[in-house]
């Protein structure tokens, strides 16, 4: 394997080994005591001076504490059973729970101060870089416990909730799968297998994800006693912090009230028909007379085409080239500095991520490459990430990292940018029909199918207050969900009821997925301006970026007249869905 293939993370350390690391730790570690010892008890008494350089030796600090941590899981996500990557992630990972308990108090003392003279720093000048870090914390004041209680649940998070995911990782990272494919037997990855839901052949589709399904349901014992240990614990803590729903956290945290959310995902729900009547066309268009859920992303062609990682990343790099050229230069430079690790292997990491790292260290990109257009649009994907993060970087640490209603949005406007260049540069017929489909079922995916996956967290936490749910349970509420979506439009095999087992933001990040159906829409709206705007546009959307975390998702999306509190709005981007059905339609 070609070594400009994996990522160089020597520009962090030298090796997971090196004595730089070791230091590392042990200067952040004396760090946080002297940062402690100077200012716990002093907070509330602070001038806004002596205030705003707590603010930035705090955010220093932070800065400092991640970048070793960061190193650890890239280490960990290429490689899971290497057990030198195995004791640097437990170790960051113990060493990072005991960081954040030393610091706890900072956040916990700013949250408690008394009303009048909070709002009397918040509007002092001096302090408007940290404005909105400051209003945010203070949202979760009447959820917030004493240090000592805020300290006693981190520390017991190692041993409960963070070692069940820990678990997950590792379990679904180890997991080997044999498949016979055109007359031989062959041991493959997850990974690989489901790229062959993309293969010509509806046999060897389904085959290989009811392989990799039973895989699971193999594990079903393991899967589900992950999945009810990280309800239980949510349960528990949101009692204990006085939440009144499950998702409320998750929304408070996005600054998205409840109602809101709750629109979206019933404006969503509403518009299932629309994904029914594409499924129902592209059963016409592959001559069968009703897809299974193994159809839907298929080729429409016998000949699927294969890219090489060079072409993917030339048509990537020029997609964003076509809107702006810094943004170009910025997507080639994860390819130029090798940050990106790009083929499955065993023990790595599933699916593709962008770490974004700090204000001043460039991000990373995983990837598993199998060469079909989705991974191509997928690179688009997690670029967008990265350019997001590199725009982002006029921020401080504070202000770094975008919201997660806004965390999708530059990934999927990349990917938008990519069907854009293709369907304008192709000429024949029938790839521009594998074109819009790509681009009708990746719409879909990313906000029915993230709903739906949203609907079953949902449901999965508000069921798990009455007690244990089993594997057979759990089943049956992802078989309900995914049935709403599909309709009498398509088929579910059976060993899907297994497939909420694999997803997961439902292990790491409570309610992540509406975020992607958040950011489709509002991207379906940025793109329809752009398309009016072009040129005069980009300055816009390049500052909605370069705001990072350091603004509401509202305030962020003001310059671009977007509202979320409409409902209208989130109907707009299904009426372009509509739009592009049409336009398939009239291609046949």
């Amino acid at each position: 394997m070609s070594s400009d293939l994996n990522w160089d993370t020597t520009p962090l350390y030298p090796s997971p080994s090196a004595p730089e690391l070791t230091q590392a730790f042990e200067d952040a570690t004396a760090q946080v005591a002297g940062f402690r010892e100077r200012y716990r008890g002093k907070v509330a008494g602070l001038s806004a001076e002596a205030l705003l350089e707590a603010l930035q030796v705090y955010e220093k600090l932070q800065e400092e504490l991640v970048v070793p941590q960061l190193y650890a899981h890239l280490l960990f996500a290429a490689d899971s059973e290497s057990d030198l990557h195995k004791r640097l992630s437990q170790k960051s990972q113990e060493f990072g729970n005991a960081m954040g308990r030393e610091l706890l108090f900072f956040d916990l003392e700013i949250i408690q101060m008394e009303e009048e003279p909070f709002q009397q720093l918040l509007e002092t000048p001096l302090l408007a870089n940290y404005q909105h870090f400051l209003a945010v914390l203070r949202k979760f004041k009447k959820h917030t416990l004493s240090e000592r209680e805020e300290s006693l649940l981190t520390q017991k998070s190692l041993t409960g909730v963070q070692a069940f995911c820990r678990l997950f990782d590792e379990v679904s990272a180890s997991l080997r799968y044999t498949l016979e494919m055109e007359g031989e037997t062959r041991e493959m990855t997850g990974e690989e297998l489901l790229a062959l839901l993309h293969h010509p052949d509806a046999a060897l589709r389904e085959h290989a994800f009811g392989t990799f399904l039973k895989k699971h349901e193999e594990h079903s014992i393991l899967y589900s006693a992950v999945f009810n240990n990280v309800a239980l614990d949510h349960s528990q803590e949101m009692e204990l912090r006085n939440y009144s729903h499950p998702m409320e956290p998750t929304n408070l945290g996005n600054e998205i009230p409840n109602e809101v959310v709750e629109s979206l995902m019933q404006v969503s729900e509403k518009n299932y028909p629309l994904a029914q009547e594409y499924f129902r066309l592209k059963a016409k268009l592959l001559g069968m007379p009703k897809l299974k859920n193994t159809d839907v992303y298929a080729p429409l062609s016998e000949s699927d085409r294969k890219y090489s990682f060079e072409e993917a990343r030339i048509m990537t790099v020029e997609a964003y080239r076509g809107f702006s050229e810094e943004f170009a230069q910025l997507a080639d430079s994860f390819f130029t500095e090798r940050r990106v690790d790009v083929l499955p292997r065993p023990g790595k990491s599933g699916g593709a991520f962008c770490m974004g790292m700090t204000p001043s260290l460039p991000p990373y990109l995983l990837l598993n490459f199998t060469g079909n257009l989705r991974d191509v649009a997928t690179i688009a994907h997690e670029v967008g990430h990265g350019i997001h993060y590199q725009l982002a970087q006029r921020q401080t640490m504070l202000n770094y990292h975008p919201p997660l209603p806004l965390a999708e949005t530059a990934s999927v406007f990349g990917e938008m940018l990519l069907t854009r260049q293709l369907l304008e540069r192709e000429t024949d017929v029938e790839v521009k029909k594998s074109l819009l489909c790509a681009k009708i079922e990746d719409i879909i995916a990313t906000t029915f199918r993230q709903n739906v996956l949203t609907r079953f967290e949902e449901r999965m936490h508000l069921e798990r207050a009455n007690g244990l749910l089993t594997a057979s349970e759990l089943a049956d509420l992802w078989w309900q969900e995914n049935a709403k979506l599909y309709g009498d439009a398509v088929e579910m095999i059976e060993p899907y009821r297994y497939g909420w087992s694999y997803i997961s933001h439902f292990i790491h990040a409570r309610f992540y997925c509406y975020s992607y159906t958040c950011a489709e829409l509002v991207v379906l709206s940025l793109f329809q301006r752009y398309l009016k705007e072009r040129e005069s546009f980009v300055p816009i959307y390049r500052d909605i970026l370069a705001d990072g975390g350091s603004k509401s998702p509202g305030d962020t999306l003001a310059p671009a007249g977007i509202v979320f509190s409409d409902p209208s709005f989130w109907q707009g981007g299904y009426d372009l869905l509509a739009d592009l059905i049409t336009e398939l339609k009239a291609l046949l």
